[in-house]
């Protein structure tokens, strides 16, 4: 099989997997310093939008929970051999939109924010998807 340049989707992908391993390091670490400072294990589950606990648990299930729709366009991209600056674009504002979204969460802001993020996301994903399919091989 043949050596594949790093493209524009696949650096995407480095730069979603590097934030998923940081965002599940530091929550690793704000439930040491939790269970340090007297916490219950039962706390890692209740659903407390005002707890950072809270949030960095629901930014990591979010990334894991995308990561693979962002894989699938990735896969189909480097697949098909297309590129080119619409993809370029696309998957610049999507990882973007992605970082921004896990910002807007763990501070815990207005969540319209985070729907706007997931918004343009949905966009970018399936416009690289049309142009996965159906840019001439």
């Amino acid at each position: 099989m043949p050596v594949l340049a790093m493209t524009v989707p696949l650096w995407g992908l480095v730069i979603f997997m590097l934030w998923t391993i940081a965002v599940v390091v530091l929550l690793l670490a704000v439930r040491i310093r939790h269970l340090s400072q007297g916490g219950s294990p039962k706390d890692f589950g209740t659903p407390d939008d005002t707890s950072l606990l809270w949030r960095l648990y629901r930014v990591q299930a979010n990334l894991v929970e995308n990561l693979p729709l962002y894989l699938g366009v990735v896969v189909l991209l480097t697949v098909r051999g297309v590129s080119g600056a619409a993809v370029d674009t696309l998957v610049g504002v999507y990882i973007a939109a992605r970082l921004v979204h896990s910002g807007i969460h763990m501070a815990g802001l207005n969540p319209n924010g985070r729907l706007i993020s997931l918004g343009i996301q949905f966009v970018c994903l399936t416009a690289l998807i049309a142009l996965a399919v159906f840019s001439p091989a």
